[in-house]
């Protein structure tokens, strides 16, 4: 059988590539086709149409050109989405961040289901054309269906131009991302958080471990761990197994993988491999912290002296807000993984609340304590958040404020600069506060 971990790879492989649907298409193309050749030959039989008058009545050499205008009309859009796409890629991935390449763009399914449209069409024109040889009259009923097939081509393509054109828009780009961001804390942290902090119960002593397994294997970044597959495992052999590495981090040969606790000697380390992928670029399935890094590269890049757009980083600080109030809504879970027995099986480590805070403020404060729009829009985050989130959840943001005070006070000269940079503003610099 599949392993957890090759079946996870080809899963995430298969999102993120284009080429998929459009080979999905071709192939429901000539299944559809040989259905509705069929179909035609039996209206015909029964009198629906004639071969000679039906539907539009061209000629062969009128439908010939039909059919060879459609064909290239689609051939003609998909190279023209193809170019656009790769010039789209770059001019984001220089403009953005390269992170969202990947993430985003290609597995964008409006854009891959037109370009499968496209590909359907194309190969309908072309085998229509076939069929138009084959028979020496022309194939009325599947001349109409490639026309209407072919104006749907033309106005995906102008849905296209418009929705392509949407898409690379900073606010629809910080916009998605955030969506998705919103979704993997929901599965990873699926507990809503208590209203007061709640002691953490003392972890289990374990000691030296028993057995240390080590990764063999090509490098790569941990993408996923399957925590059922390996809660089984260690309920089977009564043991208690560690995953040191967390989802993001790169691991090489050689890099210690598990540490077991109990009976280590009845686990086969092959079993346990498999439960976990690797792949060369991070992705979102069950990482909450990699939306974090993409929304703060986002803001990082428009704050560079390169680019300086402020309004771009304020766009990827409004989505991190949203994020970040999201994560101190939730459970952020424990450490230790119980089976159902309650007995401790895995310790499976993710980030906590600080990770999250200072991944959200430092190196924008970095970069933009200097900037009135960044530091407004940093300081009505900490305080509608101080507002919205339980209080164990303040400490951590206050101490974020605090920083931002004291970099914003190495920055501003004029106490009047100062004093506007002061105001916390959901604009960043435009709204009037409420506190005035």
């Amino acid at each position: 059988m599949m392993t957890w971990n090759r079946r996870y790879s080809i899963i995430s492989y298969l999102k993120s590539s284009l080429w998929v649907i459009p080979v999905f298409a071709l192939i429901i193309q000539l299944a559809v086709k040989r259905l509705f050749e069929n179909f035609g030959v039996w209206m015909v039989r029964q009198g629906f149409y004639d071969l000679k008058t039906g539907f539009f009545a061209l000629s062969a050499s009128e439908a010939h050109a039909v059919l060879d205008r459609i064909f290239t009309i689609n051939l003609s859009c998909l190279v023209f989405t193809f170019g656009s796409l790769l010039v789209a890629i770059q001019v984001a991935g220089g403009q953005y961040t390269p992170r969202i390449i990947a993430t985003t763009l290609l597995r964008d399914n409006v854009i891959r289901c037109i370009v499968g449209f496209f590909v359907f069409t194309m190969l309908w024109a072309n085998r229509t054309m076939i069929q138009l040889g084959n028979l020496g009259v022309v194939p009325q009923f599947q001349l109409f269906l490639t026309m209407v097939f072919g104006l749907g081509a033309i106005i995906a393509f102008i849905l296209l131009i418009d929705y392509a054109a949407k898409l690379l828009r900073p606010v629809s780009l910080v916009g998605r991302i955030g969506e998705q961001g919103i979704a993997v804390i929901k599965s990873v942290y699926p507990d809503p958080a208590l209203s007061a902090a709640v002691p953490a119960a003392p972890p289990t002593k374990l000691g030296t471990p028993d057995r240390i397994i080590k990764y063999q294997g090509k490098s790569g970044i941990v993408l996923a761990v399957n925590l059922q597959g390996l809660i089984s495992e260690a309920h089977r052999a009564d043991c208690i197994i560690e995953i040191l590495p967390q989802v993001g981090d790169f691991l090489t040969e050689d890099d210690s993988l598990f540490n077991l606790y109990g009976n280590a000697d009845t686990i086969d380390s092959r079993k346990l491999l498999t439960q976990i992928a690797l792949g060369s670029e991070r992705t979102m399935e069950q990482d909450p912290m990699f939306a974090f890094r993409i929304e703060v590269d986002i803001a990082l890049k428009a704050l560079s002296p390169a680019i300086n757009d402020p309004t771009t980083a304020v766009l990827a600080i409004d989505q991190l807000h949203r994020l970040l109030r999201m994560v101190g809504k939730r459970s952020l879970r424990a450490h230790e993984i119980m089976d159902k027995a309650g007995q401790p099986r895995i310790i499976f480590r993710t980030p906590n609340w600080e990770d999250f805070v200072h991944i959200t403020f430092r190196e924008i404060r970095q970069s933009g304590a200097g900037n009135i729009q960044i530091s407004r829009r940093l300081r009505e985050m900490v305080e509608s958040l101080a507002q919205n989130l339980p209080e164990h959840r303040h400490p951590a943001l206050y101490e974020e404020l605090d920083l931002l005070d004291r970099a914003m006070a190495g920055h501003h000269l004029f106490p009047e600069d100062l004093a506007l940079a002061s105001i916390p503003d959901s604009q960043g610099l435009g709204a009037t506060s409420h506190k005035q």
